[in-house]
């Protein structure tokens, strides 16, 4: 018994000794790793005094140390940066839903500034700004090496004013200039209507209001059209959304499923991760969905196409999403600024992170050009059928009331081409829609679920 005591008590001092020697280096390189982080300190507190004294002009203490902080966080990803007390304000009025601008929500790409998207009923949104586009110049100055919030500034202005900027688009041989008047930017986080018997739930942005409005404009669309029965399914248009707040993502998203995961975060502390569930309850009393996105759909956006998707809730139709999987906090800092932060990805259900790749739709749906008026115009004038022809027969088996449901039906189906000419990944939803209608609940649940 003595024996194996001992033996015990020599591997425990043998170990300790080991110990020992292994962590005197990793003690010796750590405690060299924070003198050389404090001598870069320092390294900055010297060029910084230089800067000070030394510089042709007289600088703006304040501004240069926001500009060395701005120029720390931009470092690390297209989305972290520091916010000035005056950036900080105006983000929060935009989250509530109301600010001065353009309209259009960007990031930066291979230093120039990228659109996301732009939203919609904004000046860029009238100007013709696209997702995709690129911003080169703003009134004839290159934004070539500023940084994004620099280049925001210089598109900022009051309301009224005029802006030029030029684009480089994809398909388009030379840039172009686009004018815009600067507005006031009141979002509508949603806009609901009827077409035929599909409810349209256009979700703009993801701020404060948007679930409430999303349930608001949900029941009286339903309502409007006598009841849930009537209604053959709903048509959730992600497209050029460019995201938002976390939290009403996952609330949009819970809001059609009845259970499992809406979405889970991962931060380089796993203990600082986090899963989001849905609850009991659906909107749409498990009518078919299909979830309309393209290349502006973005963030908070393809949070919501990933979760329908991932639990076969709903068809997800268009083009590849942006491609934002990642998530930022807003850290409030010392004198009324913040920084924004990359402190997480996030995931769908199915654990597919969407950083850089975006949503695939389930069927790809481009949007083509619109046709000319002339052309359409030319095509109808030579169309002709049976009815045209003079000195044709009566259809004499048709009573009038009949008659009345054929002009119906034939009003609708005008009524349906004309949006395929305005809106064709819209009408190709509703004509999805309107096919799992005609297959009846049973198949449509079905067809849904494979």
């Amino acid at each position: 018994m003595k024996k194996f005591f001992m033996a015990a008590a020599i591997g425990t001092i043998a170990g300790a000794v080991w110990t020992t020697q292994i962590a005197g280096p990793l003690l010796a390189q750590e405690t060299q790793e924070t003198v050389n982080v404090y001598e870069q300190l320092d390294l900055f507190g010297d060029i910084f005094e230089r800067i000070r004294g030394q510089y042709v002009e007289e600088v703006d203490e304040k501004e240069l140390i926001e500009a060395a902080i701005n120029g720390m966080l931009t470092s690390l990803d297209p989305h972290s940066s520091y916010l000035s007390p005056e950036d900080a304000a105006a983000m929060r009025v935009q989250t509530r839903g109301e600010f001065g601008g353009l309209g259009i929500e960007v990031t930066q790409e291979e230093g120039f500034v990228k659109v996301v998207s732009p939203i919609d009923g904004t000046p860029a949104d009238a100007a013709g700004v696209e997702a995709g586009d690129f911003i080169t110049h703003v009134d004839g100055e290159s934004v070539l090496g500023l940084t994004l919030d620099e280049a925001v500034d210089m598109m900022r202005g009051p309301v009224g004013s005029e802006i030029s900027i030029t684009v480089v688009r994809e398909g388009e041989a030379e840039p172009f200039d686009i004018t815009i008047v600067r507005d006031t930017i009141k979002l509508t986080a949603v806009r609901t209507r009827t077409e035929g018997q599909t409810v349209v739930l256009r979700v703009t942005t993801f701020n404060d209001q948007t679930y409430t409005n999303l349930e608001s404009g949900l029941k009286e669309q339903v309502d409007a059209a006598g009841g849930i029965e009537n209604v053959n399914g709903f048509v959730l248009d992600l497209r050029n959304n460019p995201g938002g707040l976390l939290t009403q993502a996952i609330r949009v998203s819970d809001a059609f499923l009845d259970k499992g995961e809406i979405v889970s975060t991962r931060s380089r502390n796993p203990a600082d991760g986090d899963r989001f569930n849905a609850t009991p309850g659906d909107l749409t009393e498990g009518k078919p969905i299909v979830v309309l996105i393209n290349g502006g759909s973005a963030s908070a956006s393809e949070i919501v196409a990933g979760a329908l998707q991932d639990h076969r809730r709903a068809i997800v139709i268009g083009t590849k999403s942006f491609g934002k999987g990642s998530v930022q906090s807003v850290v409030p800092l010392r004198g009324d600024g913040a920084m924004r932060l990359t402190t997480a990805r996030y995931y769908t259900p199915s654990g597919r992170s969407i950083q850089a790749l975006g949503i695939s739709p389930d069927i790809i749906v481009n949007q083509p050009p619109r046709v000319p008026e002339t052309d359409e115009e030319e095509t109808d004038a030579f169309s002709r059928s049976e009815a045209d022809l003079r000195g044709r027969l009566d259809n004499d088996s048709l009573t009038e009331d009949q008659r009345r449901q054929i002009e119906e039906e034939r009003a609708r189906a005008e009524e349906a081409a004309k949006l395929r000419d305005e809106d064709y990944q819209l009408a190709y939803a509703i004509d999805i829609l309107k096919g799992l209608s005609a297959l009846g609940p049973a198949a449509a649940q079905l067809t849904m679920q494979q």
